[in-house]
């Protein structure tokens, strides 16, 4: 199945955690601080990372920050603060999905499984790239370069690094240039249907790209909003590549 890596720094819920996923088949590799989740990772490279926020040594947050910085794994976060504000922090940061205690853990066991596969598949779907022998073309919108089957962005020629959730956005924007989509629309295609996960979480990974892809992020020209309905990317902005 997979490999994963939880962090957790009580023992008894890392424990119960274990047992779920190796009773799923899954390799499971524990451990109770930060800074041991990150050596962690650096050395066996799992495909999953459960990261529980409130750590010692080195807190969940500062993990994922780290983690990020050399890979795209997928970053599930437990926490126990259950403000917006404080479960957006963690996509902020680039976490791909969050759990807020107290879980059930039939529950987190779905979200790992939602995790795991969209991991795995290839971007598009039914409103994606074609099928057959045109599979997953490069998607191109303006400068922008968006590869599903290498997982890669770029623009005006340079790599762009994106979190899963932001490639995921960026892919289902990107195979329709100029289509308006909801949040709604764009959080089932990034998280699928979630009753943790609102809307707003579409708006925290939009300011992300726009960070990366926009010359000016607050005068956006290539990921635009479309007051009162959503997001869409316009295929004719040539976005940084002019900068």
């Amino acid at each position: 199945m997979a490999h994963v890596l939880v962090a957790e720094d009580d023992v008894n819920q890392a424990d119960l955690i274990r047992r779920y996923l190796e009773h799923e088949g899954h390799r499971v590799c524990v451990v109770h601080d930060g800074r041991a989740a990150v050596a962690a990772h650096h050395r066996d490279r799992p495909d999953l990372v459960v990261l529980d926020v409130m750590m010692p040594v080195m807190s969940g947050l500062d993990a994922c920050r780290a983690l990020r910085a050399e890979s795209d794994v997928a970053v599930l976060m437990l926490t126990a603060r259950a403000t917006e504000e404080d479960l957006l922090t963690g996509l902020d940061l680039g976490a791909d999905d969050y759990v807020t205690k107290p879980y059930s853990p039939r529950e987190l066991m779905a979200r790992v499984r939602t995790l795991l596969r969209r991991a795995r598949r290839p971007v598009g779907g039914a409103e994606g790239p074609g099928t057959g022998k045109d599979a997953d073309p490069v998607l191109r919108a303006g400068a922008l370069a968006v590869d599903p089957t290498r997982r890669t962005v770029h623009l005006g020629g340079e790599p762009v690094a994106c979190t899963r959730a932001e490639f995921q956005l960026l892919a289902a924007l990107a195979a329709q240039p100029g289509r308006v989509f909801t949040r709604a629309q764009l959080l089932e295609h990034i998280h699928g249907i979630s009753r943790f996960i609102t809307e707003r979480t579409i708006d925290v990974h939009v300011k992300n790209l726009r960070r990366k892809l926009e010359p000016n992020p607050r005068k956006p020209a290539l990921l635009v909003t479309v007051y009162g309905v959503g997001y869409k990317l316009n295929g004719s902005a040539d976005g940084a590549a002019s900068a």
